[in-house]
Order: C-alpha cells, then sequence, then structure tokens
C-alpha cells in the first residue's frame, strides 16, 4: 500500500463479514487505508462450507479460498493475523493489542459469535468439539481420522447438518437433545418430523427429550451418559448446542448492547464512528446469524463508509437447510400472529403461515417442494424495509 498519515479504517474480524465489507469498500475507495486484525490466520473461507466439509471430502486447507498475503493484496489492505485486540478506546478513537496502540478513523466490529458449550463433564470431555471456524473445523476433521463414531450434542440448524454431512462422510452419527423434534425454534412439528424421517432414513440415530451430561472414556472411545440413563459409545462428541454474538469487547468499551451490538439502521453503534456488522450486530432487535443479511450489511455499510450514508434493508430471507437427505427450506415468520397451513406428504410439505387476512408472512417447504422458495419469497413482506 501506499505509505500515508491517514488514519486507516479498521475492521475487527477476518471471517465473511470482515473480508466481505472490505471487498465491497474497495469497489467504491481504492485508497483510504484499511487495516483488518484477525485473531486466527486470516485465511478466507466460506462458513457455510464447514458443514458439507465431509460430503465434499474437503479438508481445511481445500476449503480455504485464499491466505492472510492473498486477501491483503486483493484488498489493498494491512491485515494481521493471530492478533487479539484487548480494549477499545472511543475517545481516543484506538485499539489495543497488547502494549500495541493503533489508531483509526473508523473502527467496524466483524467480531461473530461464540459457541455456547454443552455442559458436559468427566475424564472424556476432550474428545468434544465446537466447530464455529475454519481452524476448529480443521482440528476435528484431524481427530476424525481413523474414527467411525461421531455424537452431536444439539438437534439444531447445525447439529443436524452435521449430522448429514458426517454420515455422508462415512460415519455412525448419534444426534442428541432435551427438545422433542429437530429444529425446535425453528419448525413446526409436521416439517420437523420430515426432516427428522429424512435423515434417519439415512442411518442418523436421534435420541430427543434427554439431556448429555457426562462423558467418560471407555475402551478406544467414550460413553456419553445421558440424562434418561441411556449411555452412547462414541469416538468423537461435537457440541453444537447454539451460537451468541459476541459482545465483550464493545461492552468493555462502553458501546451499548443487548442479544447483539446494538446498532441503528446504518450499522452504527452508540459510538457514531464505530459500526458492527454480521453475527455480532443486534439490527431493530434482530439477531440474523447467516449470510444473507450479513451481505446486504456489507454492501450498505461499504457505502456509509465510502461517503454516501446508507442505511440497511432485508428483503424475504429464506434459510436453506443443507439437508440432502430431507431438503428445507424455513422462512420464519416475523410474528406468531397466524396459523400454519400444511399441505403434502411424507417429506414433500408445503407449510405456509398466514395471518387472519389471509397474508403470507412465512413458510417451510421440505423435499421436493423446495422448488417453490422463489414463488413464495416474493409473496412475503421483507425483513426490515
Amino acid at each position: 500500500m501506499t505509505e500515508t498519515n491517514e488514519k486507516p479504517i479498521i475492521i475487527l474480524g477476518s471471517g465473511l463479514a470482515g473480508y466481505t465489507l472490505a471487498k465491497e469498500f474497495r469497489k467504491l475507495d481504492a485508497e483510504t487505508p484499511v487495516t483488518i486484525i484477525s485473531n486466527d490466520d486470516g485465511r478466507s473461507y466460506s462458513k457455510p462450507m464447514l458443514s458439507a466439509g465431509f460430503t465434499k471430502d474437503k479438508t481445511a486447507a481445500a476449503l480455504a479460498l485464499a491466505t492472510a498475503g492473498d486477501m491483503a493484496t486483493n484488498l489493498k489492505a494491512s491485515i494481521r493475523t493471530k492478533a487479539e485486540v484487548t480494549a477499545i478506546n472511543t475517545e481516543e478513537h484506538t485499539i489495543q493489542l497488547g502494549e500495541e496502540v493503533l489508531e483509526y478513523s473508523k473502527l467496524v466490529l466483524a467480531l461473530g459469535a461464540k459457541t455456547h458449550q454443552a455442559p458436559l463433564e468427566g475424564d472424556g470431555i476432550d474428545v468434544v468439539y465446537s466447530i464455529n471456524d475454519l481452524e476448529d473445523y480443521d482440528r476435528f476433521r484431524q481427530a476424525a481420522i481413523g474414527k467411525k463414531r461421531v455424537a452431536i450434542v444439539g438437534a439444531g440448524l447445525i447439529g443436524c447438518e452435521f449430522a448429514n454431512d458426517l454420515v455422508n462422510g462415512g460415519y455412525e452419527v448419534d444426534v442428541i437433545a432435551p427438545s422433542t423434534s429437530v429444529l425446535p425454534t425453528m419448525l413446526p412439528e409436521v416439517p420437523a418430523k420430515a426432516l427428522q424421517a429424512g435423515l434417519e432414513s439415512i442411518g442418523v440415530r436421534f435420541h430427543l427429550g434427554a439431556l448429555a451430561h457426562r462423558v467418560i472414556k471407555h475402551e478406544d472411545g467414550v460413553k456419553l451418559c445421558l440424562s434418561n440413563g441411556e449411555e452412547i459409545e462414541t469416538d468423537l462428541i461435537i457440541s453444537a448446542i447454539g451460537l451468541a454474538p459476541r459482545v465483550e469487547l464493545a461492552s468493555k468499551a462502553g458501546l451499548k448492547y443487548q442479544k447483539g451490538i446494538s446498532v441503528d439502521r446504518s450499522l452504527q453503534t452508540s459510538d457514531p464512528d464505530v459500526y458492527a456488522l454480521g453475527d455480532c450486530a443486534e439490527i431493530d432487535g434482530m439477531v440474523l446469524l447467516y449470510v444473507l443479511p450479513l451481505m446486504n450489511s456489507a454492501r450498505a455499510l461499504a457505502k456509509t463508509l465510502s461517503g454516501t450514508p446508507t442505511e440497511v434493508t432485508f428483503g424475504p430471507m429464506p434459510v436453506v437447510v443443507k439437508s440432502p437427505a430431507c431438503p428445507t427450506v424455513i422462512a420464519t415468520p416475523a410474528d406468531t400472529n397466524g396459523e400454519w397451513h400444511v399441505e403434502g406428504e411424507g417429506q414433500d410439505l408445503s407449510c405456509l403461515f398466514k395471518d387472519a387476512e389471509g397474508q403470507l408472512k412465512g413458510f417451510v417447504l421440505t423435499g421436493a417442494k423446495v422448488v417453490d422458495k422463489l414463488a413464495l419469497s416474493k409473496q412475503l413482506p421483507p425483513l426490515l424495509g
């Protein structure tokens, strides 16, 4: 980059949010200095592909799209890897990396979300993994070499995606969750049963209505002990019980937060020179841990940072579950004032959520019905107009 005394825009995070923002910003501004701070090795990759890696037989290296050095060149940016930001001083417009202090003109928090850890105890917890980034995936994939059995704690979207992926990769898979159905916060009962049946048809074993609480070493693997007295023999365990926006750094800096870092429609935090986007941000009370909202946010914020204040908008954004055993698309209703109407049979279901006036507010499609996604999406109101 050309030497300049201009304070850079600093982006904290080199995940999909941080890198997408930098790419969009460079389309509009080729010269303003940009610094990206990464707490990992800074490789660019597609996070959704982490739960399809065994199906495609991809190592972590194969899932990586570019190195930090490649990204620095492509983005005309300075990228600091394996760097931990310990403090933000909004009055001084600085961030601190240990003893080092960096100045910024604008600061963007693209910190992502952290995994909730399953509350397990016992002498076998060293085989429990969470997979939230490329390095996590690499560690788990290395551990899985020569193994045959994987237990997944959690039957939400990530748990079900990994279950399908690992069966495709040749593993025996057990899924454990206290809920009585899969994706309990996203799916009504009928399509939940269809998705579960689809996964069971390829060999996934479900243990619903029970908590996993203890891991004990046993022979060459471990036993996972459940609250109902059941014991599951396995080799590795994935904890997939959900994500929480990373807000600690923002909180220490005095920035407002609730479920996520609070931002307005311009993605501005409670400090006028600090912004947030992606999984760490809460917009109008919504934390949207998906790719499409992130992409919209990156495009809007790039315009704002380049001098054209722009508010983000979200149209209908159905979530595609990577579950080829039973393809599933979910457009969660914005409110619960309405009723589900279910059509179809077996795994081919069209579940429409309509209000009292008959207006479509959400839908779930499974199996062959997923082809109706685009047509139905056009009938939905925007998430954030």
